[in-house]
């Protein structure tokens, strides 16, 4: 099943059903008018929503429409929690590797810090940067969404609350990373507004893509036209069910909550590329001493996109532009 968010004017958007090749969608309102509203209700709404998806695959659903990702918000435009993982150790180890960093670990426990969950773009809005020094870049991720998890479940128990998976470009503002990275809380101006892809699916979506815990698939990411890379998610350190069991060790989450993956990168970066211009600038630097691959740019294009066994998009494409951010009139300085 694949749920999307439309665009009407309101904060949630409207809530549909879009058919497995996203040609076509179909209103849910009659059975949750918002996805957020779904998950708070998973139990009573999934089987009704999975029977309008059939009746959408069959031509059968009335008032079925042309899906537009043009339209779409995030799935879930804003949320109760989003916490972003680092569970690709090798983009970690790459860094490492090429500016001599020396990052405290402990064996064993996934890398984790809260992000700001709300203000989501959608896929195909312009992206605002305030001005290139900001050294903009993108990163590619999956993510999974989920249902209430009781405080001290089990890695399987958590990997059974998965209620939906999309992906998403985390971007990031590299001016301010490593600065924020010394205080030792979080991050906040190098975190700016998160972009999702245009739908969300039920992990039986994936077939046998969906391989404990994991996505294996790749992450194709084009920068203005060129190919940047196609790291595989199989690659993860832990598993989503490993790290949501972790944030769930003395503590409930509730509907809603999202999990990023961190960075998707592959041992075998240099071959498959990568999913963020830091790790590709890293490699330069390893390779020859010099990074010399840009930060973004206004104008610059980026599109994010997995293909399934069949060969269909996935999730739909993030397909957007970075464009400079409009300046604050006088009365609202």
């Amino acid at each position: 099943m694949k749920l999307a968010t439309l665009k009407n004017g309101a904060p949630d958007g409207r809530l549909v059903v879009v058919s497995r090749d996203l040609s076509r969608a179909v209103d849910a309102a009659a059975i949750a008018p918002t996805l957020r509203a779904a998950l708070d209700h998973w139990e009573r709404c999934e089987g009704d929503l999975r029977a309008l998806a059939q009746r959408l695959e069959e031509g059968t659903a009335p008032g079925a429409f042309p899906f537009d990702p043009a339209q779409a918000m995030a799935p879930l435009p804003r949320t109760g929690q989003f916490v972003d993982a680092s569970a690709f150790l090798n983009h970690g180890t790459i860094m490492e590797r090429a500016y001599n960093l020396t990052v405290k670990k402990q064996e064993g426990v996934p890398i984790l810090i809260q992000r700001q969950s709300d203000d989501f773009r959608g896929p195909c809005d312009d992206y605002p940067m305030l001005n290139e020094e900001e050294q903009g870049d993108f990163e590619g991720e999956f993510a999974v969404i989920v249902g209430d998890l009781p405080m001290g479940s089990s890695p399987a128990a958590a990997e059974r609350a998965i209620r939906l998976v999309t992906l998403f470009n985390d971007m990031s503002m590299r001016r301010h990373l490593f600065a924020e990275l010394q205080l030792g809380f979080g991050f906040i101006k190098a975190k700016p507004a998160t972009v999702f892809a245009p739908v969300a699916v039920t992990p039986d979506e994936l077939g046998d893509a969906w391989v404990d815990g994991r996505i294996a698939l790749d992450l194709r990411i084009h920068r203005n036209g060129d190919w940047f890379g196609n790291p595989n998610g199989r690659e993860m350190d832990w598993s989503f069910g490993e790290i949501l069991a972790h944030l769930a060790h003395n503590r409930d989450l509730r509907s809603g909550a999202i999990l990023g993956s961190g960075t998707v990168s592959n041992r075998d970066a240099a071959t498959v590329g990568s999913a963020c211009l830091a790790e590709r600038r890293a490699l330069e630097v390893i390779a020859t001493g010099a990074a010399t691959t840009p930060p973004l740019r206004f104008g610059d294009r980026l599109r994010f996109e997995v293909l399934d066994a069949a060969g269909r998009s996935l999730f739909g494409a993030i397909d957007h532009a970075i464009v400079p951010a409009a300046t604050p009139s006088a009365d609202s300085a």
